[in-house]
């Protein structure tokens, strides 16, 4: 069976067996209905990523490797409930000596596809458009002490712009479309809903690690980011002499509400106009995120867990696939040398 090497998890397909090095985002050891143990995993790339298992009678429950390392693995892709899976045969951390096969983190972070210096410079004019010149220098301020940490850092864990520049990408997003929404509706106060935007998920930044490292700090585990994104907001006002009392009452209610309910972890639901924009707003920005990655990595109908629900996402046209996929050229396969089990382990000892 033809074996398909180092190719972006992004262009995987049911019946594909393949090869190559990922980066490990999820490990949790289960046990089948019959009380086996499995492991289930998730594979990453800068393309996407995918669910993966290591069955009880696989070679590669027994192999090294933990969360957040770079792998090198083997497996067949299947269609299980309408989401694409890997069933991993071979797995075990990947190491200097696999280079020449191909193995560069840089291709397993997954990232925005957006450019980073672009993203920046948007963000920068889009703030530029705050008028308030006290608001303006709480921009310009906690731009110049936040901004290298945004352009690297995620979005979330798993849900939403969940890789390298995606909490960059999603504020940029959110900007933009904020200042859309203000046009539309005059009694909005543009500038406070554009400052709203930059704190918003600014405590991210101390509740996930920066990638490959996407987990939830100790800190972000006992406090979260919308407490402490607000604290982060009072810091910022507390460096500029009287700053207005109102506005800054204002500004930390938007960050503490921007989740929308309560049982969606705000403190408190919105109570201004203003707030029930940015909730909505982030709420769009990230839900759209959700299903344009969706729809690249199984288009179809497909169950999407964030949204607890099936949706229909029609595949892209091939030619937004070509300009948007890498071509790989995997000719020149050995595919007698890659046989899958029973034969020799190509991963070494």
């Amino acid at each position: 069976m033809s074996v398909r090497q180092n190719l972006p998890i992004r262009s995987w397909q049911s019946g594909d067996v393949v090869q190559g090095f990922a980066l490990l985002t999820k490990k949790e050891t289960r046990q089948d209905k019959n009380g086996k143990e499995f492991l289930d995993l998730e594979l990453s790339d800068a393309t996407g990523a995918m669910a993966a298992k290591v069955w009880g009678d696989s070679p590669a429950l027994e192999g090294k490797y933990e969360v957040h390392q770079f792998v090198k693995f083997r497996g067949a892709v299947k269609n299980y409930r309408d989401q694409l899976q890997l069933t991993v045969d071979q797995c075990r951390q990947a190491n200097e000596s696999d280079r020449p096969d191909g193995f560069d983190e840089s291709l397993l972070v997954p990232s925005t596809r957006e450019d980073i210096g672009d993203l920046r410079r948007r963000l920068h004019k889009t703030l530029g458009l705050v008028s308030r010149p006290v608001l303006r220098r709480l921009a310009e301020e906690t731009l110049a002490i936040h901004e290298e940490a945004l352009a690297e850092h995620p979005a979330a864990k798993s849900i939403h712009h969940a890789y390298r520049g995606g909490l960059l990408e999603h504020a940029v997003s959110m900007a933009e479309l904020a200042v859309k929404v203000a046009d539309h509706y005059p009694e909005l106060d543009r500038d406070l809903l554009l400052i709203g935007v930059l704190f918003h998920d600014l405590g991210k930044l101390l509740e996930l690690g920066a990638m490959p490292a996407n987990d939830y700090t100790l800190v972000g585990r006992l406090i979260g980011h919308v407490v402490m994104g607000r604290d982060l907001l009072r810091d910022r006002c507390a460096a500029i002499p009287d700053f207005p009392a109102d506005l800054q009452l204002h500004l930390e209610h938007l960050v503490l509400s921007h989740q929308g309910k309560k049982e969606f972890a705000s403190p408190v639901e919105p109570m201004t106009v203003e707030a029930v924009a940015l909730h909505f707003i982030d709420d769009l920005d990230s839900k759209l995120n959700q299903l344009k990655n969706a729809r690249e990595q199984t288009p179809g109908l497909t169950y999407l867990r964030g949204l607890g629900r099936h949706m229909y996402l029609p595949a892209l046209g091939e030619e937004e696939i070509a300009a948007e996929t890498p071509v790989v050229d995997d000719s020149g396969v050995d595919d007698e040398a890659i046989a899958l089990p029973p034969q020799p382990s190509l991963f070494g000892g």
